[in-house]
């Protein structure tokens, strides 16, 4: 589908991008191998045939390619679209443009339109591409590496003293709106509590900051239930924040299910024995790579922390469905042992029998160690490492865009390689043999 802003009169004397642009560039071969009919038809459902004209569903698509590929904000990947024509060509344009057709907040609402499940067939795509390019082949799909990371939400590190002076902010902010009138909003009252804390512990003083952290909770202990009084009883968000007021207020350090924030209540605390950070905050998530190649087949969000052995049921049914092919033997770390799988595929778990495996099984198993750079450049290079969307169905989101933008720098990089094989390889034929080999020949 190729979009346009304009009546093709407008066009007329305009210069092509196909004239102007490098047919060696990775974006500009990738726009023509990726099959855009496909998202047409998963995305299409979303779209109403009557009232104003939607936005390109390529256009879409190929935004989030580009904003996870490089790392990009919804805000930055719309400023540097408008520079780039390369990327102009890759969504789908014939000519240059000098304004963007969309907003933030466009990409905002058809993300949350389209949702997690549909959002696969972007990670699909890749695959299936891959595949068309010979860079993957079937025969890759049957081994897999099988680890968790955890994905961590845009919050700052939860206190009771942050956290509950936090809660104050927003009651008062949306009695505000409601304009319901508190006796007291203890303003400056908590924001200097809030600074003598942290001077405090900086200090080792710790009765005194303790002391600090009660005058704030006694700050919106107060607000609490002089709103409990005055909000309508329909107002059901109102009463939502009431609730995690109240559970702020009553939680404590032995609590389960607690409250780390205010403004996503989703985010789990959770701890993977690392030296230099002992507790991380948001969603744990699966991924799968193939042995080979180290291409990512799988990625899924797990909420509620479960065990690792739990996810792996899961973790292999998404592969297979997303790459059609049976998946015979899965490596997984010690993290695995007690999985509850019983399917078809082989588990084999590290440190386990090594001295009866074969040497091909050894060199297979020291092929599991690869899926830990895959998830660091997931965190680094692909957006995972700090989840700025909201809730349970933007932590899955978030992680299907970093695996598919992942995948696509590989797409480029491979693309990259290909033309600088059939290039040398012409230049090569095109030298005349020495005569002795001719001689010997």
């Amino acid at each position: 589908m190729i979009a346009k802003s304009k009546p093709p009169i407008a066009d007329l004397y305009r210069t092509n991008l196909k004239q102007i642009l490098s047919r060696k560039h990775p974006l500009y071969i990738l726009a023509g191998e990726i099959d855009w009919s496909v998202f047409e038809k998963a995305f299409g459902p979303f779209y109403a045939p009557d009232g104003r004209p939607a936005r390109p569903i390529r256009l879409l698509v190929g935004l989030h390619y580009l904003k996870y590929a490089f790392n990009e904000s919804d805000e930055s990947v719309l400023e540097h679209w408008v520079e780039n024509p390369y990327w102009q060509y890759f969504c789908g344009y014939e000519y240059f443009q000098h304004e963007c057709p969309v907003d933030r907040s466009n990409i905002i609402r058809w993300r949350q339109r389209v949702g997690p499940e549909r959002m696969e067939a972007l990670l699909k795509e890749t695959i299936e591409t891959a595949k068309r390019k010979g860079f993957l082949k079937p025969s890759d799909l049957s081994r897999v590496n099988v680890d968790t990371t955890v994905q961590e939400k845009a919050v700052t590190y939860p206190t009771d003293a942050k956290l509950c002076h936090k809660a104050r902010e927003v009651l008062v902010r949306q009695a505000k709106k409601r304009k319901i009138e508190l006796r007291q909003t203890y303003v400056r009252v908590s924001k200097r509590a809030l600074v003598m804390q942290g001077r405090y512990r900086h200090a080792m003083q710790g009765k005194k900051a303790t002391r600090e952290v009660r005058k704030i909770k006694s700050c919106l202990r107060r607000v609490v239930l002089d709103l409990m009084d005055k909000v309508h009883g329909n107002d059901l968000k109102m009463k939502e924040f009431l609730l995690r007021a109240g559970q702020l207020l009553t939680q404590q350090k032995d609590s389960k299910d607690k409250l780390y924030s205010f403004h996503a209540p989703e985010v789990e605390c959770i701890s993977k024995g690392k030296v230099h950070k002992k507790y991380e905050f948001g969603c744990k998530v699966g991924l799968v790579s193939t042995s080979r190649k180290n291409w990512i087949v799988g990625v899924q969000a797990f909420p509620g922390r479960p065990y690792d052995g739990h996810t792996l049921k899961e973790a292999l049914s998404q592969t297979e469905r997303l790459t059609g092919s049976p998946v015979k033997n899965a490596y997984v770390d010690r993290g695995y042992r007690g999985h509850d799988y019983a399917g078809p595929a082989e588990i084999h778990v590290a440190g386990r029998h090594r001295s009866r495996m074969t040497r091909a099984e050894r060199r297979w198993m020291k092929r599991r160690s690869a899926i830990e750079p895959i998830i660091g450049h997931t965190k680094h290079d692909d957006r995972m490492d700090r989840n700025y969307l909201v809730g349970r169905h933007g932590d899955k989101t978030n992680a299907i865009l970093a695996a598919a933008g992942y995948n696509f720098r590989k797409l480029m990089a491979g693309v990259r390689r290909l033309f600088l094989r059939l290039f040398y390889g012409w230049f090569f034929w095109l030298i005349p043999a020495p005569k002795d080999a001719e001689a010997a020949a």
